[in-house]
């Protein structure tokens, strides 16, 4: 096709930011203390949760999933994003490149839909709250969460599918720091018109039927709210869903720029400005937004600092000098 070698390409180039000199070691310094502090705050917030039982709620139960899911979020993408920074080898094998994006597609696809779970769990609380002991069980969230994994898995696999099939050839170089559909799509020198097709039709039926989901919770949400006589109880009504709407608004924003619209787009340099928000800053943002915005979670936050304080004055007044 086009006169292009068909021999099966080893592994692929990531040219990833230009950047010389003092540029590399600023930009590596940064991306490291950027995905170390995400994984930090992701882990305390699981530990905050499970070790306070004030926290033993649904809406806490999804958002330490949530934690989780962001730490091996950022861990596929991050840690190989950073040593590019300064090698200068910045291959990627075929295979390491067929996981790197099928772990990538998983964890998003599946961020899509719990962010739409943690919607329908506020539109309960909030709007159904007699009730919402009864319909949000232990059982369902666990049951929503296994479904949110399972559509992320099974969306991914597919993608995947239709990717790998695909033929590399001569052009081994793609335009970014990781490995995405769109920049693999542009340097296929196979027919990648049904590939683009599925991946198209996924990207909205993983995108849009979440977000129509949590578009109909808020405005039910609203709607309920409106009723509500006292300013102060309106005020309570919405903080219990203000941090939720924060994540889901930075989330949804600046992934739906990327993977809902045309192959074409990719072309555009701003493409790769846009990945490094939901690769690097929204993940780095998302914990401080669920701890700056949520009583809660400060408490509890502050209590188990406390203890930990307290426990280790006690240890070291105990240890002999």
């Amino acid at each position: 096709m086009g006169g292009r070698n068909e021999t099966k390409l080893m592994y692929f180039i990531l040219l990833g930011f230009p950047t010389t000199g003092e540029q590399q070691l600023l930009l590596f310094s940064a991306l490291l203390l950027v995905y170390l502090l995400t994984v930090l705050e992701n882990f305390l917030i699981i530990l905050i949760i499970r070790n306070n039982h004030s926290l033993q709620k649904p809406m806490y139960f999804f958002l330490g999933n949530l934690s989780f899911l962001e730490i091996w979020y950022v861990s596929a993408v991050e840690p190989k994003m950073i040593r590019d920074v300064l090698s200068h080898d910045k291959r990627i094998s075929f295979q390491g490149c067929m996981a790197q994006l099928h772990f990538f597609v998983t964890l998003v696809c599946t961020e899509y839909v719990l962010l739409a779970v943690m919607a329908f769990d506020r539109f309960v609380a909030i709007c159904k709250p007699l009730r919402y002991p009864l319909i949000v069980s232990h059982k369902l969230c666990a049951q929503l969460v296994a479904a949110c994994w399972m559509c992320g898995l099974t969306t991914s696999s597919i993608k995947l599918g239709f990717i790998a099939s695909l033929s590399f050839c001569d052009v081994d170089k793609i335009n970014h720091y990781f490995c995405d559909i769109s920049p693999l799509l542009n340097i296929s020198c196979s027919d990648s018109s049904l590939a683009e097709l599925v991946d198209f039709t996924l990207a909205l039926l993983v995108i849009m039927l979440p977000l129509c989901a949590v578009v109909a919770s808020y405005i039910c949400i609203l709607l309920t709210v409106l009723k509500i006589p006292s300013s102060q109880g309106r005020q309570k009504a919405f903080s219990t869903c203000s941090s939720h709407l924060t994540v889901v608004v930075l989330f949804y924003s600046t992934t739906l720029f990327t993977y809902a619209r045309p192959k074409l787009m990719y072309t555009y340099r701003a493409n790769k400005l846009v990945s490094v928000l939901y690769t690097v800053v929204v993940p780095l943002l998302n914990p401080l937004i669920y701890c700056l915005r949520n009583k809660e979670v400060r408490v509890a936050m502050r209590r188990t600092f406390t203890s930990a304080l307290s426990l280790g004055l006690c240890l070291s007044s105990t240890t002999p000098s």
